[in-house]
Formats: structure tokens, C-alpha cells, sequence
């Protein structure tokens, strides 16, 4: 049975079809036969239309979003965000954002220049870091740091600090970390830093937090209202009848669904895609769960502190009941010599 998005995208191959070529290449099939059946099932659901791709993988979205070959498409996307025209200048490389050599939940990072030499990171996790905001007040002083040391070695004895341009942070969470569960009704918050006076002074680091779990609920309540809910729809959802919605509103991404189904016609190359982001998955679900231990380990070596704490002064409270009551014997010895003397 043909399927809404098979209806829209021709190029959609049926069931059979993927899984008959799977069958007949020996190494494809042994890449299958490494799946279990959800992740099978997940795999010819989007081969097939039953479900729409997720765009936000990795190596979907730097096909479909690549700044050096489409950069207008990231361009608007960031333009709406930040909420200022944003042209690319160029892509910079990113192996030497990340501070420390972690098991990151990091499923994609891009790190461009725009026009005006400012810098932005856009990133997008799959399981949201614990302490988003100390974790993203890290990697942004860790871009600025780059830009300083570039600029200076650049223009030598000629470095001004006003040759420093902005750092934007931009995060999209396909689950947010617990902090944004307690703003349900929101889907983007923007931080950068003010004084308490209105003192104007630039201090160059932005961040936008886009927790797209929220997104989706809010979608389905309010429906698309204006382009950036396009383009977050795109990313984040999967229900063909809301693509079907979205192509309907805002024709310019049934090209870019084209170009994914068009991708997909390259079983060997999607399986391999697909391959990778599964083992990206299962280290970021790992990472996360020894996060969450930590958390707990931390937490309860905090209460075992404190019950340490509580039990020091216990002791501090009945060594000091019995000093008092080794003086009172004392004192009655006193008394009882003096009166025995008496007698």
C-alpha cells in the first residue's frame, strides 16, 4: 500500500524493494543482521515513507545543510534565530572545540565565520548534557580564546580588542536536560549578558538553547505559525502527515526532503550512514547514564557527608556531656570527703 509520502516523493522505494536489495548484497545483509529489529524497523521506515527522515542525524543534516555547498539554507535557519541577517563567511574547522577528550553527546557540530568575522557554533545534541549552561559557558570562552589567539597572531603589534567579534552559542536538544522541562511553553531561550545598570558594554558571548522536545508538543497543540516553526518542524518531525503540512505552507523544503529520498537511493551509502549514527547513539545513551550515575554517586556522597557531619557532632556534643558529668562526679567526691571529714 502506497503510503502519503510515497504519494508526494515518487522516488520512495517500497519495502520490498530495499529489503530485496539488501538481501542479494552479502555485505549489506551483514550489516542488517548486526541490527536488532527496532533499529531495522526504524531503518526501512524512513527508506520507505512510513516515516519521515530524521534530519537532525548527522550526515543528513550536513548533506542537506552543508554551509559550503547550500549555505543559504543555514544562512536563513540562523538568520531567524538570531534574529539579524547572517551571511557565511566560510565553515572553520572544529577538532579543537572540545576541550577535553569526552564521550560526547554531541550528535552534530558546525563551527562557521559570518560576514562579519563574529563566529558561531551550532550544535545538536541527542541526550542534553547535565549542567548545559557551565558546559556551554565553556566551549564559547573556548571559541573565543581561538579567535583571540588568531587575531593577535594575524596583526601582531597592530591587535585591537575591537578586532574581536561575537561568539554565538546555538544548541538544539532532541531531549532537553531537565532544566527546560520546568518552561514547558517555550522552545528557544536567548542569554547573553547584561549589567544591573544598563550599562551598555559587549561582552561578546550569546547563546540560544533550542529544546526541540518542547517544540514538538507545542507544534502539535498550535500547529506551523511562521517560518522559524518551519524550519524547526523540518528538523525535528517525523509524522508524514505533518511533513505533507509543511511542504503544503512552505513549498522551498519539499526540494530538500527530494534530496534526502534521493539520498536514500543509495542503499550501501544510507546503511553506513545509518550505522554510524547508531554507534554515535549508543555512546551518547552510554555517556548519559554515567552522568546520571555520577549525579547520584555525587549526591550521595554529599548525604553520607553530612550524616558524617551530624554524627561528628554527636560525638563532639557527648564527649562533652561526659566531661561535664566526670567534673559533677568530681565535685560530689568533694562534698562527700568534706562531709565524711566533718563527721
Amino acid at each position: 500500500m502506497v503510503n502519503v509520502l510515497q504519494q508526494c516523493f515518487p522516488e520512495i522505494r517500497s519495502r520490498e524493494a530495499v529489503l530485496r536489495e539488501i538481501s542479494e548484497n552479502e555485505n549489506l545483509y551483514l550489516i542488517w543482521q548486526n541490527w536488532n529489529e527496532r533499529q531495522q524497523k526504524e531503518f526501512l521506515d524512513f527508506c520507505t515513507g512510513a516515516k519521515g527522515i530524521k534530519i537532525l542525524y548527522d550526515s543528513f543534516f550536513k548533506e542537506i545543510m552543508d554551509p559550503e555547498t547550500a549555505p543559504e539554507r543555514l544562512e536563513e535557519l540562523l538568520s531567524l534565530i538570531l534574529r539579524q541577517k547572517i551571511t557565511i563567511l566560510k565553515v572553520l574547522p572544529n577538532d579543537s572545540t572540545r576541550i577535553a577528550d569526552e564521550n560526547s553527546l554531541v550528535i552534530m557540530d558546525i563551527v562557521i565565520e559570518l560576514e562579519d568575522h563574529s563566529i558561531a557554533n551550532v550544535e545538536v545534541q541527542k541526550l542534553g548534557y547535565k549542567f548545559p549552561g557551565q558546559r556551554a559557558a565553556c566551549y564559547s570562552s573556548d571559541l573565543l580564546l581561538r579567535q583571540y589567539k588568531r587575531i593577535r597572531g594575524e596583526k601582531g603589534k597592530r591587535f585591537s580588542y575591537r578586532d574581536i567579534k561575537k561568539v554565538y552559542t546555538v544548541v538544539f536538544y532532541e531531549h532537553s536536560p531537565a532544566e527546560f522541562h520546568r518552561f514547558p511553553g517555550h522552545f528557544i531561550h536567548r542569554s547573553s549578558q547584561k549589567t544591573d545598570t544598563g550599562l551598555e558594554i559587549d561582552l561578546l558571548q550569546e547563546y540560544i538553547f533550542i529544546p526541540l522536545d518542547n517544540f514538538r508538543r507545542i507544534l502539535h497543540n498550535r500547529g506551523i505559525k511562521d517560518k522559524l516553526d518551519a524550519w524547526l518542524t523540518f528538523l525535528s518531525v517525523d509524522e508524514p502527515e505533518m511533513i505533507m503540512k509543511l511542504i503544503t505552507d512552505y513549498p522551498q523544503f519539499r526540494k530538500y526532503y527530494e534530496e534526502v529520498y534521493q539520498l536514500c537511493q543509495n542503499t550501501e551509502r544510507v546503511m553506513e550512514m545509518f550505522s554510524k549514527e547508531l554507534q554515535e547513539l549508543d555512546r551518547n545513551t552510554v555517556q548519559y547514564m554515567v552522568d546520571e550515575m555520577q549525579e547520584t554517586i555525587d549526591a550521595q556522597k554529599e548525604d553520607l557527608s553530612k550524616q558524617q557531619d551530624v554524627i561528628s557532632e554527636q560525638q563532639k556534643r557527648l564527649s562533652r556531656q561526659e566531661a561535664e558529668l566526670a567534673e559533677k562526679d568530681k565535685e560530689i567526691e568533694k562534698l562527700k570527703a568534706c562531709l565524711y571529714g566533718k563527721k
